[in-house]
């Protein structure tokens, strides 16, 4: 069995493939050990683990989760949420004797567009995990779009990671967003913090109840159709917890087909990728190099 584990926004994800997942709030993941992975199988039973873990932007290649200085992080500041529960399943699987390895971000030290490299950061290390899966589905070449608090696309051309647009940067989720100008007024005039008008960016926070949806179908469509113009005959993925309420939407604002996947996309594809790393010798995914 491989494991593949998400580092998501709200939640961490387990999965070893469809019927064997479960997942904890990253509050309640501070109490996490190893043991808890028996839920899926026998711990004797896993051959590999891939996991995701924060921004995961100190490293660009495929790494084993000991090797790592700082668990693959710059620093702990900036855009997102500080809970806890990631760090201790990041340590619990470090301290184990379980193969694994830990997948990275996107960032300017990342063998992206290099045109991407405007931005200091593309993608969380669980979005190739999105990517993964999706192009495994669908072809060398696909745009998906992972909804739900936040929102980040990513365009897989030729089977490599070719760039991704951060959660701060375009695209609103339903709770984190871009900084527009009325909040950057209220960073400089010190009344929050930029990480907490990221964090309240979001259309829960924005908009009234009618009109989220349709914002937040509007602006992932935009979004897919910015990377389109790279890759136009990429084919097109919607992922995340808000995909099944967009995706019709999202269809017909691109006037093409789509792929729908749920919550587990990330949690699916890093298992693919331990997979990949741990059984046929991989020595990249999506253009990412695998450094065992």
């Amino acid at each position: 069995m491989f494991i593949g584990i998400d580092h998501g926004t709200s939640a961490m994800r387990f999965s070893g493939g469809p019927g064997h997942r479960f997942k904890v709030q990253r509050e309640d993941a501070v109490g996490f050990e190893v043991h808890d992975l028996e839920a899926i199988c026998p711990l004797e039973d896993i051959e590999g683990i891939a996991l995701s873990y924060s921004m995961g932007d100190n490293f660009s290649e495929i790494t084993p989760v000991r090797t790592l200085s700082n668990r693959g992080l710059v620093s702990r500041d900036g855009a997102g949420k500080h809970i806890g529960g990631g760090t201790r399943v990041f340590d619990r699987v470090a301290g184990s004797a379980i193969p694994a390895v830990a997948v990275p971000g996107l960032h300017r030290g990342s063998p992206t567009d290099p045109r991407f490299n405007v931005y200091s950061h593309q993608a969380s290390p669980e979005k190739v995990g999105i990517a993964f899966r999706a192009a495994r589905d669908l072809g060398p070449d696909v745009v998906v779009s992972d909804i739900s608090s936040n929102t980040v696309t990513l365009l897989v051309k030729g089977g490599r990671l070719a760039g991704a647009i951060d959660a701060c940067i375009f695209a609103p989720g339903t709770e984190h967003g871009a900084l527009d100008v009325d909040a950057i007024r209220k960073v400089d005039r010190e009344e929050i913090t930029a990480n907490q008008a990221f964090l309240s960016a979001g259309v829960n926070h924005t908009l009234p109840p009618e009109e989220r949806l349709p914002a937040l179908a509007l602006f992932a469509a935009m979004e897919c159709a910015a990377l389109l113009v790279l890759d136009p005959g990429a084919r097109v993925a919607l992922a995340g917890g808000m995909a099944p309420a967009v995706g019709e939407a999202v269809e017909s604002l691109l006037e093409r087909d789509i792929a729908l996947y749920d919550e587990w996309c990330a949690a699916d594809g890093l298992s693919l990728i331990a997979e990949e790393v741990f059984s046929r010798g991989a020595r990249t995914i999506l253009g990412l190099s695998v450094s065992l």
